[in-house]
């Protein structure tokens, strides 16, 4: 049996947080392996136009993202939360392999089921072309930053 990922639903904004930032941090790992455990084994994504279901494609999928998204550095923000339910704003910057640098605006909603473990992703993603002196985000997020929205621009 899978172990319970807490925090459970149903959120509160404390706990809604709390799973934004665990999410956070996972992703900025960029280990494909350790961010699909926090998904169910049955999970579904629609990634911009991208479909994936289960563990085993959710890794293949990140395992080619952080291959062509080097320097990936992400930060999300808690938008809304209800329930098992929670809606998140994200930005992060990549750089190509022909050293142009990115940075992605997103949405996401999420469903969890009752161990805690996401169920259903869905993102949607713009890319903006940006210079290398335009650059905000740098690796992990600092302590001193944990629980701050992250600015528009």
């Amino acid at each position: 049996m899978t172990e319970p990922r807490p925090p459970l639903p149903p959120f509160t904004a404390e706990t809604a947080a709390q799973k934004v930032q665990a999410a956070e941090d996972a992703w900025n790992t960029r280990d494909p392996e350790r961010v699909a455990q926090a998904y169910s084994a049955d999970s579904v994504w629609r990634n911009r136009d991208t479909f994936v279901t289960g563990r085993d494609e959710i890794v293949a999928f990140l395992t080619e993202k952080w291959a062509r998204e080097l320097e990936y550095a992400l930060r999300k923000n808690l938008w809304s939360f209800e329930g098992s339910r929670i809606a998140v704003r994200f930005q992060y910057e990549s750089r190509d392999r022909g050293g142009q640098w990115w940075r992605s605006y997103g949405n996401e909603l999420w469903e969890f089921d009752e161990l805690g473990l996401m169920r259903r992703r869905e993102a949607s993603i713009n890319d903006l072309q940006i210079d290398a002196g335009e650059r905000r985000i740098f690796g992990p997020r600092p302590e001193d930053e944990r629980g701050k929205e992250f600015p528009l621009r």
